[in-house]
């Protein structure tokens, strides 16, 4: 239960094991150490240097011989405390440094991260997911949807919910749309060609975001993939800007 619960604290189980043998006796050597916990003595070496970093082990010397003792067990609060300092600091920093570690996560010619979401729940999921964690409000989200089965599937208030996300992190969109009744114009915040719905038959939701691929299946069974790959959405980026740039001519 000991050993449990210094690991608990931060050591790990060698070191756990070292320093409840040290507490049992006034000092012992590495020979000494290496018999009564079974471990090899260059794995005492190691771990009693690790202890005395922490704080927890001194040495002492005995006749001409190195031998090692614990430090009171009262020694392990201030242990605990410099860990709770260290934790404070290091989730300060944490907002800093995940958007490093996410600038790195997934390069270019990596395998994809593919997500299938069912049902419409899941499209909700889905769609939600585009701008999870996300900084960076520069680049523009690239949309394909077919309007009349979104106006279908889902209520005025929570088509709205995604837009009002989008534009509190003022991310613009270009978009590529289909719609019996009307058209709907472009505003500052949104770029939209209409394309012909009966030459061009829509029953997909698509959004392209960063390196994220949303496509949402709107007709029969309702569900949805998502796909995190540099290459992929670089790729439909491009298919999207060929339709886009011919309707904007």
């Amino acid at each position: 239960m000991l050993e449990k619960y210094l690991q608990n604290i931060g050591l790990t189980d060698k070191e756990s094991t070292v320093y409840l043998a040290l507490v049992q006796v006034d000092n012992a050597s590495v020979l000494d150490l290496a018999k009564k916990t079974k471990l090899k003595r260059p794995t005492v070496y190691v771990v009693l240097e690790s202890l005395s970093k922490k704080g927890l082990v001194s040495e002492t010397t005995v006749g001409k011989k190195t031998h090692y003792q614990a430090e009171p067990p009262e020694r392990l609060e201030t242990f605990v405390e410099r860990q709770k300092l260290v934790l404070d600091e290091n989730s300060k920093r944490l907002k800093d440094i995940i958007p490093q570690i996410k600038g790195i996560e997934r390069g270019s010619g990596e395998r994809p991260v593919v997500k299938y979401y069912d049902g419409k729940e899941g499209i909700v999921s889905a769609v939600n997911g585009i701008f999870e964690n996300d900084t960076n409000t520069e680049e523009p989200i690239y949309l394909i949807y077919p309007r009349d089965l979104l106006d279908k599937l889902f209520p005025l208030d929570e088509r709205s919910q995604f837009k009002q996300r989008r534009l509190n992190k003022k991310v613009k969109s270009k978009a590529l749309y289909t719609f019996e009744n009307g058209e709907i114009p472009s505003d500052d915040m949104s770029e939209r060609y209409k394309i012909d719905g009966k030459k061009y038959p829509l029953t997909c939701d698509i959004a392209i975001y960063k390196d994220k691929v949303r496509i949402s299946v709107l007709n029969k069974r309702f569900s949805s993939i998502s796909i995190q790959s540099e290459d992929v959405a670089e790729t439909m980026k491009s298919l999207f800007k060929v339709i886009f740039d011919n309707y904007k001519k």
